[in-house]
């Protein structure tokens, strides 16, 4: 139980990648994380692309990142409705302002560039956003996994075991 004590966010909205959400969560639960899916607007659930459910545990206006160990970003479209909502930017911006880890898979680098926290990082995410974390300032790199400090970043589905060690080793060195 590597995680035992530790606190980790998984933000959900709408349009969520079922594997990028679902296997984080199982796996740090596994490893005995306290794991709360953190919704963006006040929906108690959010369907994926697919349709299946994630039942929200808490808003994102109403905690703060100090309450947690990372902050981790699932891809699919949900990053693009995400970024809509303030304080679901505002809890990525200050998880990584506080050293936090904030780990975006796929398409999540969207909130990330919202966020205004990739500017001389190394990152990567699926190709098709490629440009907009290159414009944002990213030092962009095609791996399955980039760790640039607190920030933790990968392309796609079959990229996720490598996401989910990244990310318990990152949180066993806090």
């Amino acid at each position: 139980m590597k995680l035992a004590g530790k606190r980790i966010a998984i933000l959900s909205e709408n349009m969520y990648q079922e594997m990028e959400l679902w296997v984080p969560y199982y796996r740090f639960r596994e490893e005995g994380a306290e794991v709360k899916v953190v919704g963006a607007g006040g929906a108690k659930s959010y369907a994926s692309k697919l349709g299946y459910p994630v039942t929200v545990d808490v808003q994102a206006d109403q905690v703060k990142a100090v309450e947690f160990d990372a902050v981790v970003v699932p891809g699919g479209y949900a990053p693009d409705m995400m970024r809509r909502h303030p304080a679901m930017v505002a809890l990525v911006r200050e998880a990584a302002q506080q050293g936090k880890v904030v780990a975006a898979i796929c398409h999540a680098g969207w909130m990330l560039v919202s966020a205004g926290i990739v500017n001389g990082r190394r990152a990567t995410s699926f190709f098709s956003i490629k440009d907009d974390l290159v414009a944002a300032g990213a030092k962009w790199e095609d791996s399955e996994v980039v760790v640039d400090g607190n920030l933790i970043t990968s392309r796609k589905p079959d990229d996720l075991p490598a996401f989910c060690r990244a990310i318990v080793s990152a949180l066993t060195k806090s």
